[in-house]
Parts: structure tokens; sequence; C-alpha cells
């Protein structure tokens, strides 16, 4: 299933150390790794920064998942992307090595896909502008995410993602998954809001010392 993906692009800022914390940045749909990683200037220093470039082309940059419509990715094309992702992240964070994601918007939904498959391996993750990935084969049942750190922003004035979509993340992140969540609203669009980007350096400052 991998191996018609290219070998992973990533651009890294913040600690050397192969024993930091790392911090993984998943961009947008048609954006690209150096994109997001301009966000590690504004996060925590300490831990190591990586943003990987998503292995589908579309429209000038890159995506994580074929689509049946914004926010609602192809159960099989996630599949394959979460695994050649993870083949990845094995080689960098080995057990006993903390990984905390942070997605935006299509990558919101990418990281969310990683986490509910997997919810034990992540110290937490960010939802950015973004939704869960609901009935695309991870599962989103009650529970899931007990105890699992989240942090969720989302703007008041969002046209990009469905409401529907954005509410049902908003919902099952601060009640059913169980997740210990740290959720806010901006008067803002499709856009990271600066107090939302200074709420996620302390979320990331709390999660990884």
């Amino acid at each position: 299933m991998l191996n018609h993906f290219p070998s992973p692009v990533v651009a890294t800022s913040g600690s050397t150390d192969p024993a930091a914390p790392l911090v993984v940045l998943l961009h947008g749909r048609g954006s690209h790794e150096r994109e997001i990683l301009t966000l590690a200037d504004h996060l925590p220093a300490g831990p190591a920064y990586a943003a990987v470039r998503a292995p589908i082309a579309e429209g000038g940059g890159y995506a994580w998942f074929a689509n049946r419509g914004i926010g609602r990715p192809v159960a099989e094309s996630l599949r394959a992307t979460m695994n050649w992702f993870t083949s990845w992240l094995d080689g960098v964070a080995p057990a006993g090595r903390p990984v905390a994601l942070v997605g935006f918007s299509g990558g919101a939904a990418f990281a969310g896909g990683l986490l509910l498959d997997d919810p034990a391996r992540y110290a937490g993750a960010a939802i950015l502008y973004g939704t869960l990935p609901f009935d695309a084969g991870v599962p989103t049942t009650a529970g899931r995410l007990a105890g699992v750190p989240a942090f969720v922003a989302q703007g008041e004035h969002d046209n990009v993602i469905p409401r529907e979509l954005l509410d049902r993340t908003w919902a099952y992140l601060t009640g059913e998954s169980g997740a210990a969540t740290t959720a806010r609203r901006d008067p803002v669009g499709h856009g990271i809001a600066a107090p939302a980007l200074a709420g996620l350096a302390d979320w990331l400052r709390e999660r990884l010392g």
C-alpha cells in the first residue's frame, strides 16, 4: 500500500535532540510543509518540530487523502496515507518519545484520523480549523479518546469546513470522546486567530513540559 507514495519530505526546526518531544505539523489541503512550519516560531522552545509534506499532489500543493467532499475523506485513501505516515513516524519517534500532532484544516482531519486510530501513540493532538474524519474508517465511538489531551480551535465565521462537521467535531471532542479537551472559538474565518495560536502554545507547553 505504501510503494506508490514518495518518501516523506520533512522540514524541521527547534530541538535537534532525537529524544526531545516531537511536534508534527500537518498542513492543509493544497499547501505544503514549509508554510505550516512557520507556526513553530510562535510555539514553545524545547520540542523538535517536524512539518511533513502530504503525499498526494493537488492544486500546486499536497493533500493527505482523497475526498468525498470537503472534510470527508475516502476511507481507503485515509488508511493508506496513515500507514505511510506511521511508518515514517516509527523511524523518528521510537517508543518513549512523546509525539504531539498539530493539524490545520485538511491536516486537522488527518491528525484526528491518526489519533482516533491509535490514541495511546500520541501525547495529544490539536485540531485547528478542521473536522475529525467521521465515517472514514476510524473509530469515533464513545470514550475512544478517554483522557487523551486534545486542543480544538475553530472560527465562528469559517465558511470552508461545513458547519455541521465543525459542530460535530466540537461536540465529540468536548463530550462523548472522553478526551481531555481544551476548546476555543474565535471571531475569525478559516485562518488561525492570534489568541488561538497563543492558546496552542500554552497547551503544548503544558503537555510537553
